[in-house]
């Protein structure tokens, strides 16, 4: 059986070969950090995708989304049985401990607005064609022969 292995985020290393503070998380690429997880993981792709009722092409286009909204890393996390806060301890506590936690996480947001709206349309369009061949897979086994 596979074991999981920790890898604290300080163990990260950034491209001019230094370590990754904790309070440097803003140029961190979360998809990116969350893919090294999920591959590490027993699950494969298929499966995960599976469980969270996304393609695994809308898997794979998280996985290159730098800043990952809060509440995908928590259903990944979910479904793969991962504690992401230690990856990401200052979003975990700007989410759960700060009165002002929905503005500093609008704030965030809306830094990467125009590629998140691309990828939120992406996704909404995907889950529309998953739905329509669904759809048209049971028109199929309803038609009689």
């Amino acid at each position: 059986m596979h074991s999981k292995v920790y890898y604290p985020i300080s163990s990260y290393i950034n491209n001019d070969q230094r370590s990754i503070g904790i309070n440097d998380t803003q140029d961190l690429h979360f998809g990116k950090i969350v893919e090294r997880i999920v591959r590490r993981d027993h699950m494969g792709i298929s499966e995960i995708a599976r469980k969270l009722n996304v393609s695994r092409r809308t898997l794979y286009n998280w996985f290159n989304t730098k800043r990952l909204s809060f509440d995908i890393i928590c259903q990944i996390g979910i479904v793969i049985e991962h504690d992401f806060s230690k990856e990401f301890p200052n979003e975990f506590a700007l989410r759960f401990n700060s009165p002002n936690a929905e503005k500093d996480i609008e704030a965030h947001e809306t830094k990467d607005a125009p590629l998140d709206a691309i990828y939120y349309w992406m996704d909404k369009y995907i889950k529309l064609l998953e739905k329509f061949n669904e759809a048209l897979r049971n028109e199929n086994t309803l038609k009689p022969e």
